[in-house]
């Protein structure tokens, strides 16, 4: 039978949909276009409300192709995790809800579905334990050696650990996904080394929080040793990791950062805030002092990195002046690159129930005050490589066939911008190589370049 997938979400979701179709490859046919499949998977992601809808409204738009060629529907991910006792009354259209601590056993699952003709048992016994947070299975290791990476030839994300132990009251991902679990890191050298040999040239290290990797299997992080090792690799040529929370950037780590070639020099450090009363609100284990000491100490030690981070706007009782301050902050501290959310009310979170919840007006004002303060610092950052020689993967080509489209070392691949380069016959045929480049000007979050 042809079988289709649908991720939503974040990258370590999109692993757990290349580990599920690399498991029923040999058994189903992996088709791209929903019109040709019988079996139809979503992966959801149920993080926050704007996730939430998404995933629904995925669900309910693949829910038509059953009214064509389509048997089953199935829903897996992080809204089944969350809401599976109330999905079968809300989604009908259904016919399989896989959560996470159902991963182990997907296939003999989805086995039965398409054996049986039948759709499952839609009773939910009611689990009497919510507030308890265990750690939830992970993928065998011989899982993700056969994963389908679905990201291209050129970079493939590389998961080190699953859940969160970090307990941010904002937070529902420690609820959905459990606490922090690190991967053996012999595991992880042995599916670096694999998609290496199959041509892959960058990897992408995630969890998240990556920093606190290995502390549950050594006692001690493990992350600078994990990139030194991965960086030993020979056929992989770009490192990068990314959700390094502030409180997990050691000397040791910023040093790996500075003294190898592979590594990207770029930090992606989650802050979420700057006012002292709102992150001791979030349970965040930092503080502004903290972070501003954090972010000097990196620049000093390697001068041209690159910082990205995230915030939030709007948590309960960010006043004025809290917002002010964060404002000030991101226009002084001039981040490469910048995402903010607005504050979303999650259900079983210490924050839901906090009084003084923002206006979701005000939120959206201060997220677009954010965003347009940034949207200057980005360009004005991005204006000093201009002239600069910078080697540039390239992946792809305008669809007009004029520009070849590509990535700098620090640019994380559909998160941050690209570079165009003027195609002439000279570099026609460098889709998938490294080139030499030119900068010569700046257009919005991207570069333009011409090949050296």
């Amino acid at each position: 039978m042809n079988i289709g997938f649908v991720s939503l979400g974040c990258s370590k979701n999109l692993i757990d949909t290349e580990v599920a179709i690399g498991k029923l490859k040999d058994k189903y046919k992996i088709v791209n276009d929903p019109k040709k499949a019988e079996i139809i998977v979503v992966n959801t992601c149920g993080f926050i409300d704007s996730a939430k809808e998404e995933a629904i409204n995925t669900i309910l738009e693949m829910a038509e192709y059953k009214k064509r060629r389509c048997k089953y529907l199935i829903a897996m991910g992080c809204l089944v995790q969350r809401y599976f006792e109330s999905l079968p009354e809300l989604l009908p259209e259904v016919d399989l809800f896989l959560r996470i601590s159902d991963y182990p056993k997907l296939l003999q699952m989805i086995d039965k579905l398409v054996e049986s003709g039948q759709k499952e048992n839609n009773l939910r016994e009611k689990i009497n334990n919510e507030n308890v947070i265990q750690k939830l299975p992970m993928f065998e290791q011989e899982d993700y050696l056969g994963r389908t990476v679905s990201t291209g030839e050129n970079y493939a994300y590389l998961k080190i650990g699953e859940g969160c132990s970090n307990m941010c009251t904002y937070c529902a991902i420690p609820y959905i996904r459990g606490l922090f679990v690190s991967r053996p890191m012999e595991d992880i050298i042995k599916e670096a080394e694999e998609l290496a040999e199959n041509g892959i040239k960058e990897l992408i290290i995630i969890a998240q929080d990556t920093t606190k990797y290995g502390e549950d299997l050594y006692g001690v992080p493990k992350l600078p040793e994990l990139i030194d090792k991965i960086c030993n690799i020979e056929k992989i040529k770009w490192v990068r990791f990314l959700y390094a929370y502030p409180e997990g950037i050691t000397d040791e780590l910023i040093n790996v950062v500075k003294k190898n070639k592979k590594v990207a020099k770029y930090f992606d450090i989650p802050i979420q805030h700057v006012s002292n009363k709102i992150l001791k609100k979030m349970n965040r284990k930092t503080s502004k002092e903290h972070i501003e000491g954090l972010i000097k100490k990196i620049r000093t030690e390697i001068p041209n990195v690159i910082l990205r981070t995230s915030l939030i706007v709007g948590f309960p009782s960010e006043t004025k002046e809290d917002f002010d301050e964060l404002y000030d902050f991101v226009k002084t501290v001039k981040f490469d690159k910048l995402g903010v959310f607005e504050y979303s009310k999650e259900e079983g979170t210490p924050a839901s129930i906090m009084p003084q919840q923002v206006h979701h007006m005000t939120k959206k004002s201060r997220y677009n005050k954010i965003m347009q303060i940034q949207q200057k610092v980005s360009r004005e950052n991005l204006k000093k490589n201009i002239g600069k020689e910078m080697e540039v993967l390239i992946e792809n080509m305008s669809f007009d066939k004029k520009y070849l489209i590509g990535r700098t070392k620090n640019d994380v691949p559909e998160i941050d911008g690209i570079v165009y380069i003027k195609k002439t016959k000279q570099n026609e045929k460098t889709v998938n190589e490294f080139i030499k480049v030119r900068i010569i000007d700046v257009e919005n979050y991207d570069l333009i370049g011409e090949s050296i």
